[in-house]
């Protein structure tokens, strides 16, 4: 019963830390469900009464060694799958336990380890976000330097084309009264070829500007799209971080910061195991062990099974063997021989009969049993 209550909880915790929400250790953890909580229960009542069953055959199939206070080697030596059965549970058992007992302790080195873990897998995707990052700033600052190109092309017309008209009113300025004269009209020419210039350069460049502005906008688009990708990373790396929670890293670091403590839980558990195996084979048979062996005679004879004990002298000295009587079972192969003899005298006395009717019918008329041969060579 103490196995089978330590193993409701024991498989209770271990089921709720291997599939239960996962966060940073110091941080509170979300809230499972009500679907979980009732399937962690009946893992846990499921487990328990597994291990109870297990348990009550081991110890139950357990007899009393050789009835003596004395642990004989024949006696341990008949044991040793039971222990090693035992030995199994008290490790599955121990281990669930262990890290409750401990699990403030676990949480500080656990969220330690987390957030080291969350920084390194931070760091190994901002490295290679940083190298596909410093391609894309590569081609945004040469779309850039395209456009500046383009533009200041652009702004060398417009300068020039300020400076032609600032000559043209220089020029005029002092000649209003006489008209436009013909370095007035030359200058004017001038301006109107520059912004024809300026014209026919827009239209040839408008396809690679459009190019230019759309390579940038590319550019800036894969910018944002990688920034997002970073954050999203991110997340995905606190996320595996969290996992590192599970039964096996608390189970770790249970073993690496306890101590003795999960020694001492362990054979603790071990004790309440393999203590009824052990204790069994020191007990001397009493009155009670006697009337469960006289009820099972008793049970055995009503059944028609007879144990019978005999000594043979061999090689070693004396040998005390066992001989099993089913009574049930003679009493058939008696009951079957009976009726095999019974017919073989039936079939003994069907063919008696039958051979003196035949006789007889021989000595009557020999001529119906006798067909003479028909030999040439014999005399008529």
């Amino acid at each position: 019963m103490c196995t089978g209550a330590l193993a409701v909880f024991s498989g209770g915790f271990a089921f709720y830390t291997a599939f239960g929400p996962k966060s940073f250790a110091m941080q509170k953890p979300e809230e499972a469900s009500l679907a979980f909580i009732i399937g962690t229960v009946l893992f846990a009542i499921a487990w328990g009464l597994i291990i109870f069953n297990l348990d009550r055959f081991i110890v139950s199939s357990t007899g009393k060694g050789d009835g003596t206070d004395r642990m004989r080697w024949t006696e341990i030596r008949d044991a040793v799958p039971r222990i090693l059965i035992a030995l199994i549970f008290g490790f599955a058992l121990s281990a669930p336990l262990e890290i409750q007992i401990l699990k403030s302790e676990i949480d500080v080195e656990l969220d330690k380890f987390q957030k080291s873990k969350a920084s390194e897998l931070n760091a190994a995707s901002s490295l290679l976000f940083d190298q596909k990052k410093t391609e894309l700033e590569l081609r945004k600052k040469e779309a850039e330097l395209k456009i500046a190109a383009y533009e200041d092309e652009l702004h060398q017309y417009d300068v020039k084309i300020d400076e032609l008209i600032q000559q043209q009113k220089a020029e005029m300025q002092d000649k209003r009264a006489y008209g436009i004269g013909p370095v007035a009209q030359r200058l004017e020419k001038n301006v109107a070829d520059k912004k024809a210039e300026k014209e026919k350069f827009i239209e040839i460049k408008k396809v690679d500007f459009s190019l230019f502005k759309q390579e940038l906008l590319d550019v800036n688009n894969e910018l944002v799209d990688l920034q997002n990708k970073l954050a999203l990373e991110r997340m995905n790396n606190e996320e595996k971080a969290h996992n590192y929670s599970g039964l096996l890293k608390r189970i770790q670091i249970s073993h690496e910061i306890g101590g003795l403590i999960p020694w001492m839980i362990f054979f603790v558990l071990l004790a309440i195991e393999m203590g009824p195996i052990f204790f069994k084979m020191m007990l001397n048979k009493g009155p009670y062990d006697y009337m469960v062996e006289n009820y099972n005679y008793r049970v055995q004879a009503q059944n028609g099974i007879i144990k019978e004990e005999r000594i043979f002298e061999g090689k070693e000295g004396m040998i005390l063997m066992e001989k099993i009587n089913y009574l049930e079972v003679e009493n058939d192969h008696k009951e079957k021989a009976e009726k095999l003899a019974v017919q073989e005298a039936l079939s003994k006395k069907v063919v008696g009969i039958w051979s003196s009717a035949k006789m007889k019918e021989i000595d009557s008329d020999p001529s119906k049993f006798y067909r003479p041969s028909n030999d040439t060579n014999t005399e008529a």
